[in-house]
């Protein structure tokens, strides 16, 4: 049995691969479910974030396991698994320590476009919690993750990877911010949806007094206006979207939309009638909310996650030093994780131990049972209770020795001469 991480980063793939085998929350369901189907995998977890899309499993039949997941991935990316190699180049796959040290990474921060960023360690937890809920995560995977959160919280409490911008929802902002001198005083954004990014969009651009107006223009009413509220903007439906553009200087996007919410044909139309007044478009969602050739339309600027990527690395440099004391703190959980999971390796075998001892007392007690009728119930208890001693010491130190070496050669040994010895 191993535990494997397949994957793919926006650092190692074209955006439009890492679009073509995103998971929305819509399909996360179906895909836990195509990939506990495989007979070769015991437990699956699915992290699809803006910036990744990765499986970890656990795998019964490892080569075979393997297939199945690089099978998993080409189905979503439309290329056939017979002969075709460029996709596998570029997942990038860890097993064992090293795919419990990667999570470890990504849950602390280090392993992100901005380095920190809040968003990833919700997103881990959440990826942990519905692969559980879907019976899709079992002992180990559900393990791993909660130990993973462990270790994001740690490295953000002990270090200073997450001062300063630390989301794209704020690199997004940032970098607005930035194309327009600093300011944004009479600068009126159209923020699209009311997920989490979006509120984190929102919440940037409500430090910028001197913004106008935010308009909140999302498929699901209800949210949109609750966000709206708290930044004192109001809503527009998606249908308004060409519309409320006509009369905006930014649009700032990223939903888990499937499809374009805006084309070339409907930038077009609302950059009619403008004259000269720009338009700035940055588009953070994957897949992509806004259709590329947008960018080609007059008077309109397109950012998609490349350039937020590329403005967050230059923000990032001033939190490199800190990478030292993350990976000392990953290393440092990896080895207590490695311990608490080689010592849960040789439970079985101390339970049956244990186990057998205990029947082993038990038999003998009841086979003398009738000898010890005369005992009244004071001496029954000592006796019980002696027995109980004597089996408790007997079997403590190869107990303590078998797990102090356990996941060494020597341990395997003990471990092994155990249940032959006791016919466990």
């Amino acid at each position: 049995m191993s535990v494997v991480v397949v994957g793919l980063h926006e650092r190692d793939a074209p955006l439009d691969l890492l679009e073509r085998l995103a998971v929305s929350e819509q399909d996360l369901p179906k895909a836990l479910a195509v990939l506990c189907d495989s007979p070769h995998l015991s437990e699956a977890v699915v992290l699809s974030t803006c910036m990744r899309t990765e499986v970890y499993a656990v795998l019964e039949r490892f080569h075979d396991g393997l297939d199945d997941i690089n099978a998993f991935f080409h189905a979503r990316a439309g290329t056939s698994p017979a002969g075709a190699t460029a996709l596998e180049e570029q997942l990038v796959v860890a097993y064992d320590d090293a795919a419990a040290r990667h999570l470890f990474e990504v849950a602390a921060g280090s392993d992100s476009a901005v380095l920190g960023e809040g968003e990833i360690l919700r997103q881990v937890r959440h990826a942990g919690e519905r692969a559980r809920v879907e019976r899709a995560a079992g002992p180990v995977l559900g393990g791993l993750f909660r130990h993973a959160i462990e270790v994001g919280k740690r490295s953000r409490t002990e270090t200073a990877i997450a001062r300063g911008i630390t989301s794209l929802a704020h690199v997004a902002v940032a970098m607005t911010a930035e194309r327009f001198a600093g300011s944004l005083d009479g600068i009126r954004v159209v923020v699209v949806g009311a997920g989490e990014m979006g509120e984190g969009m929102a919440a940037a651009l409500a430090r910028f007094p001197g913004i106008p107006e935010i308009v909140v223009v999302s498929r699901s009413l209800g949210r949109a206006q609750q966000l709206a509220a708290t930044v004192g903007g109001r809503t527009a439906d998606l249908a308004q979207l060409t519309s409320e553009l006509a009369q905006a200087d930014v649009m700032l996007t990223a939903t888990t939309s499937p499809e374009v919410l805006l084309g070339a044909e409907q930038a077009a139309q609302a950059m009619a009638g403008r004259a000269a007044r720009p338009l700035l478009v940055v588009d953070a969602a994957v897949p992509r909310d806004v259709e590329p050739a947008v960018g080609r339309v007059d008077g309109v600027t397109l950012f998609d996650l490349d350039d937020l990527r590329s403005y967050a690395e230059a923000e990032m440099q001033a939190r490199r030093g800190e990478l030292t004391h993350v990976s000392e703190i990953v290393e440092e959980e990896l080895e207590r994780y490695r311990t608490a999971l080689l010592g849960r390796s040789v439970s079985p075998v101390v339970s049956s131990l244990r186990a057998r001892s205990e029947q082993i007392r038990s038999d003998e007690l009841e086979r003398v049972a009738a000898r010890l009728e005369h005992l009244d119930a004071a001496d029954r208890e000592m006796v019980e209770a002696l027995t109980r001693r004597l089996v408790a010491k007997l079997v403590h130190e190869p107990t303590v020795q078998v797990k102090q070496a356990a996941g060494s050669p020597r341990g395997e040994r003990l471990a092994e001469a155990l249940r032959q010895l006791f016919d466990l």
